[in-house]
């Protein structure tokens, strides 16, 4: 197949990041090693260009420009991967989102995006559909698999096997990518982050490299020979980095699962596929050690790497003891691209988050801005190039979260005299299940909208191995009856699965100010009291 496209000469001051991780596709030593691999097949560096060039080329036939929103409602495999790369060749911006969303939470990213065209999974077609019935923006819906999406009148649906074949007719693989510069935008990702309200974190085509050249390089020392497999998919900023951007630049194998993971389905996928790198969050950790997943699962496993939330120090231990596979823990954002903190092989302790990644600047510092002594807690702020440019259509947001060079991360953290940072917990109300941003004002009024809840508030709670979940402490309107099972289901039908409550707890009252503000930390207090946890 031909990939004359990432061959045509650079013009000083352009860069693009679909050309950057697929330079293996134009060296005739490399171009046949196989680039992704998984239950959707195997795909060589030379296809995934070539199949990029084509969806580059069907979505400008569709009328898709430079710098316009692709929204990417996909499980993860070969055309998602692809469709992420072709957006970006074309100058537009891709938006892998969760495929975790309702309908109508899908609605409202499609709405922020100012999204014209929405490519769905077949999988998720229902949410999809139903997505489609709130965005009055969204003018065409392209289709991966054999699924029957409606769309409201006046939508043109079509199938991803068209736009490609709509590519290749109008020379996809031939035609030069757009002139992008490290500063273009070429990735928006969305994110709850430090406040509530999801909000799309917009990133340059520099920032891929810069995480390449970082963490990938030079914690991983990802190699060509590695093959990567990540429990988080792409539309997070932790898998995106995992899954593509990591293995593509250095020319080695990813592993793309489209399932949703399990500890059964992962160890089947291990002893298949036989990865190098491995890539989870500490709540998956814990599930394999629980499922008793067997000690030759990991044999090939050279690496392990955790993010998304503190890694216990039991919990590393244990599963470095059961595996014989370290685990270096660090932690990344959403709003940095990936991992600026991070242990290193070798150099592991446990219950901490290591040391500051190579390019990146960190500082721990008071309510007033002023830097603390090592040993002090204080708020953590990072500075990088990899760093977004701010939050879409969020001026204040991005005021309070970005400042200057520095970004404040949210997180409370405490460093020693060697440099090693340990995390103690969020300087906000924010906190994550399973890795993911959770917002307790989300699920409050949810809660809020059952007609037997007159107030609710949520918290973080750690389980049987250490990891925040969210409960719920609630209290009924006089005479109304629900029980804590039912208030779940109720969570689990209007957001996301991750986001519902593990635990309800029925209250008489709530803890308030004298002026009636509500007491987050009392509530916390009360609720580990009644559930008997540290």
């Amino acid at each position: 197949m031909t990939v004359e496209t990432a061959t045509a000469p650079v013009q000083p001051g352009t860069f693009n990041a679909s050309e950057y991780l697929l330079q293996a596709a134009v060296r005739p030593d490399t171009a046949g090693r196989t680039a992704l691999t998984g239950p959707g097949g195997d795909v060589t560096y030379a296809d995934l260009a070539g199949l990029a060039g084509r969806i580059a080329a069907g979505l400008e036939g569709r009328g898709v420009r430079a710098e316009e929103r692709v929204v990417l409602f996909m499980a993860d495999g070969p055309l998602m991967a692809a469709a992420i790369l072709g957006a970006m060749r074309l100058g537009a911006v891709p938006v892998p989102v969760s495929t975790m969303l309702t309908g109508v939470e899908l609605a409202a990213l499609l709405n922020d995006a100012r999204a014209r065209i929405v490519l769905v999974s077949d999988r998720f077609a229902v949410a999809g559909e139903a997505a489609l019935a709130h965005a009055p923006g969204i003018r065409q819906v392209v289709v991966e698999g054999d699924a029957a999406l409606r769309a409201p009148e006046g939508v043109r649906v079509s199938r991803v096997d068209d736009l490609v074949e709509d590519g290749r007719a109008r020379g996809g693989e031939l035609l030069d990518p757009y002139l992008t510069s490290d500063d273009s935008s070429a990735l928006w990702l969305y994110t709850s982050g430090t406040t509530g309200r999801p909000k799309g974190a917009m990133h340059r085509h520099a920032n891929i490299r810069h995480v390449v050249e970082t963490y990938g390089r030079q914690v991983l020392g990802i190699t060509p020979e590695d093959r990567c497999y990540s429990v988080a998919k792409l539309f997070f900023a932790y898998g995106i980095g995992n899954s593509l951007f990591f293995p593509l630049a250095v020319g080695a194998t990813t592993v793309l699962d489209p399932d949703r993971p399990t500890p059964a389905s992962v160890a089947e996928r291990l002893a298949e596929y036989r990865p190098t790198l491995f890539f989870a969050v500490p709540t998956f950790y814990a599930a394999i050690l629980n499922a008793d997943v067997p000690a030759e699962a990991f044999a090939s496993v050279r690496l392990a790497v955790s993010a998304g939330e503190p890694l216990p120090a039991e919990l590393c231990r244990r599963f470095t003891a059961t595996y014989g596979v370290e685990i270096i823990d660090g932690i990344g954002s959403t709003e940095c691209l990936h991992i600026f903190l991070s242990n290193r092989p070798g150099q592991v302790r446990p219950g901490t988050t290591g040391t500051a990644v190579p390019g990146y600047e960190l500082r721990v510092v008071d309510a007033d801005g002023a830097d603390v002594e090592p040993g002090t807690p204080g708020s953590l702020l990072v500075k990088g190039e990899s760093i977004a440019t701010g939050y879409w259509c969020r001026t204040g947001t991005t005021r309070q979260v970005f400042q200057g060079e520095w970004l404040r991360t949210g997180d409370t953290y405490v460093v020693d005299g060697d440099g090693y940072y340990t995390c103690l917990g969020r300087t906000g109300d924010m906190l994550k299940s399973g890795g993911i941003w959770v917002s307790p004002a989300e699920v409050e009024a949810r809660l809020l909208e059952h007609p037997a809840v007159s107030m609710a508030a949520v918290v973080g709670l750690p389980d049987a191995d250490g990891l925040d979940k969210p409960v719920a402490c609630v209290v009924l309107k006089e005479g109304a009856s629900a029980g804590p099972g039912g208030l779940i289901d109720f969570c689990r039908a209007g957001l996301a699965s991750f986001k519902r409550p593990r635990e309800v707890l029925i209250m008489e009252r709530l803890p308030t100010t004298p002026t009636g503000k509500l007491r987050r930390f009392a509530v916390r207090e009360l609720a580990a009291a009644l559930l008997d946890t540290p």
